[in-house]
């Protein structure tokens, strides 16, 4: 089962980033990961909350462009080369990944990474061919 991204643009200006995670921290939202990418212009927050709709609302209100993207949380060992072989065997079966960054969750030996892949079927599959674990909201306590 996938989970929700919101992804917000952001001015390149001083505390924006700031006030958008604050608005959040405010409303007792848990960021669980984020990923901020920049451009000379614009800069984007890719971020997995605890309740995406609550998130989405607040931050919407507030005036931000947002957009919510379906991605996938995957299951790696928490050990050098553990996403070295999970990424060997999406390379090996010619699954692309768009992008991809880490949950701040860890837990009994595993880490956990969200990825946006461009082939969703082909990407499920060569996981349960290889037994990797894709996480479910519930199992990573989202709503």
């Amino acid at each position: 089962m996938n989970i929700h991204q919101i992804s917000v643009f952001l001015e390149n200006r001083t505390g924006q980033l700031a006030q958008i995670t604050g608005l959040l921290a405010q409303a007792h939202v848990d960021i669980r990961a984020i990923s901020i990418a920049e451009t000379a212009d614009y800069g984007l927050a890719r971020m997995i909350v605890d309740d995406s709709y609550k998130a989405s609302s607040i931050l919407l209100q507030h005036g931000d462009i947002l957009s919510m993207t379906p991605v996938w949380a995957v299951e790696v060992p928490d050990t050098p080369g553990g996403l070295s072989d999970l990424l060997s065997v999406l390379a090996e079966r010619h699954v692309d990944v768009e992008y991809m960054y880490s949950l701040f969750t860890h837990r009994e030996g595993r880490a956990y990474m969200v990825m946006k892949v461009t082939d969703e079927a082909k990407f499920l599959g060569v996981l349960g061919e290889h037994r990797i674990k894709v996480m479910t909201k519930a199992e990573l306590g989202l709503k």
